[in-house]
């Protein structure tokens, strides 16, 4: 949590950030704390997530991470080859490994070796999620890495990727995970252009019901555009301005501010990806120069920082958490 403020005329400290993954998300902590030694807590965790499909998704992609680095999950396959569980953790295992192995840095400053890495497992991860649908036809999740697992080489696999796609979406039409990696398959620095990334964007939060995290993807386009257009590569004081002036223009913060009260239609959101969302709202309130909505923002995260698109103009995801919080904050 946020140190309280001390007594009055006092300046806050900078918050206690918490970087972990899994966020506000309790039970799923506890559960990957417990998975090394015993790799049921894991599979109990995510199935108890039942039909919350972003719920389960976000903790199949936390348990990933922790999977990737570890031994559990063989342990969990021997014992039970066909669970469904198990198997789209093992998709998703396999889709974080090629992640690290191509690194975050853009395209000229990859090596051939790390493209192969890349290309690799994300070859692995394909079957591995195939083989999951197959073991469980109704469930969306595994999708996401057949999705994510065209990256590599997705110039020549657009019709394959749009048939994923809506393969994808007839199990759950509005999945954000779904439409996150459908975005970003379409922005500039991968296989689209602006045009076509701000098109389905706009498409999925017009179609998506209130209070769905789909609402908000015209927002993440945003910071795609601005990132690739005033800040691409290693971010510089004179892009993150530019970037800054580009969110204060009346036509971006009105679209998004439609997409944020879309959002909060529903009441207070509570579904899987709420916390990513608000680290979206907080970032753009920062970015448009609007101190109290950031600060208002701010205080719902608390203490969890999260998503990269902090980093696509600060530098690193705590760096731009911190940097933003002091501003809306008073301390800078």
């Amino acid at each position: 949590m946020f140190r309280n403020l001390f007594s009055r005329g006092q300046r806050p400290v900078d918050p206690a950030v918490d970087l972990d993954r899994a966020l506000d998300d309790l039970e799923l902590r506890a559960a990957r704390d417990k998975a090394s030694a015993d790799w049921r807590a894991a599979r109990d965790v995510i199935e108890a997530a039942g039909a919350d499909w972003e719920r389960r998704a976000r903790r199949v992609s936390v348990l990933s991470d922790a999977a990737a680095d570890d031994t559990w999950l063989d342990a969990w396959l021997v014992a039970a080859p066909d669970d469904p569980s198990a198997a789209v953790l093992l998709a998703a295992t396999l889709a974080e490994r090629a992640g690290r192995a191509r690194g975050s840095a853009p395209a000229s400053r990859t090596t051939r070796e790390q493209f192969q890495g890349f290309a690799e497992l994300s070859s692995q991860a394909a079957v591995a999620a195939r083989r999951a649908i197959a073991l469980a036809p109704h469930d969306p999740v595994p999708w996401i890495d057949v999705l994510w697992a065209m990256f590599p080489d997705g110039g020549s696999r657009q019709a394959e990727f749009h048939e994923a796609f809506t393969e994808a979406r007839r199990r759950d039409p509005f999945n954000f995970g779904v439409h996150l990696a459908a975005v970003s398959f379409l922005c500039e620095k991968w296989y689209g252009s602006h045009e076509e990334m701000f098109g389905l964007a706009r498409a999925a939060a017009a179609a998506a019901p209130p209070g769905t995290a789909a609402t908000l993807l015209p927002l993440f386009a945003h910071f795609e555009y601005a990132m690739r257009e005033f800040n691409w590569g290693t971010p510089t004081p004179e892009g993150v301005l530019s970037c800054r002036r580009y969110f204060q223009r009346p036509e971006v913060r009105q679209e998004y501010d439609a997409c944020a009260a879309k959002w909060r239609a529903a009441g207070p959101p509570r579904h899987g990806d709420a916390m990513v969302c608000r680290n979206w709202l907080a970032l753009a309130y920062s970015l448009s120069d609007r101190r109290d909505e950031a600060k208002a923002m701010f205080d719902e995260i608390g203490p969890y920082a999260t998503s990269p698109v902090w980093a696509y103009f600060f530098g690193g995801v705590k760096h731009g958490f911190v940097h933003n919080w002091r501003w809306a904050n008073g301390v800078r």
